[in-house]
């Protein structure tokens, strides 16, 4: 558990800061309480997602905040980024570590349960449970957990739940109280008006529920 210890958790894409400047929104939402950041660029190649990752590190190396790289290690070793997330059909979590063993952070995308009793979650420092409610963002998923589900991860595991799928600060309350450690937000933050007070909202309702 010692290794992550984060609890809100912001997923930042370009496309997600509605047209704004990426290193701009998540310094932001890093001043409102982000204290982990993924970076997720699904349809940039590698050169591309690395320039974007180079300029979000250099920001938030001086708030001491980690970035978390989304399924290309690639990217992740470049930018000597602290760890990797990956999904069920993505590289797994062993072989990672194997290519590179430096990875300080790794963390998985739980989308059924017999992924809980398999070798690769050994592997791993925290679940993403994902979606916990389903979301524009992520159209792919197979499982919506909502809150029955993560007690139910809960009890299944000793690895910190990270839950994702439009979380926000109306739910973040009773996602937390379910068994989450974490919450792990897009559009909340990266399209709100204001970020800042937009993170601010959530970590206070997480807080609350610890």
């Amino acid at each position: 558990m010692a290794n992550f210890p984060y609890r809100l958790y912001l997923v930042v894409s370009e496309d997600a800061c509605a047209g704004r400047d990426i290193v701009w929104v998540t310094e932001q939402a890093v001043k409102g309480g982000v204290d982990v950041v993924q970076l997720r660029e699904k349809h940039k190649n590698t050169p591309a997602f690395t320039a974007i990752a180079h300029r979000l590190k250099q920001m938030l190396n001086t708030y001491n905040v980690p970035l978390i790289i989304n399924d290309n290690i690639d990217v992740a070793i470049a930018v000597k980024a602290a760890g990797i997330h990956v999904g069920n059909s993505d590289m797994p979590p062993s072989t990672i570590k194997e290519l590179w063993p430096q990875c300080g952070i790794l963390g998985y995308s739980v989308e059924y349960l017999d992924q809980l009793s398999g070798i690769e979650v050994h592997y791993v420092d925290y679940l993403g449970v994902s979606p916990v409610f389903s979301t524009p963002t992520k159209t792919d998923t197979v499982t919506e957990w909502g809150l029955d589900g993560i007690t139910q991860i809960k009890t299944l595991t000793t690895k910190p739940l990270v839950a994702i799928g439009a979380m926000n600060a109306a739910n973040a309350y009773s996602v937390i109280k379910a068994g989450a450690s974490c919450l792990a937000v897009v559009s909340a933050i990266c399209a709100a008006e204001d970020p800042a007070n937009a993170a601010a909202l959530i970590r206070n309702q997480i807080e609350k529920a610890l």
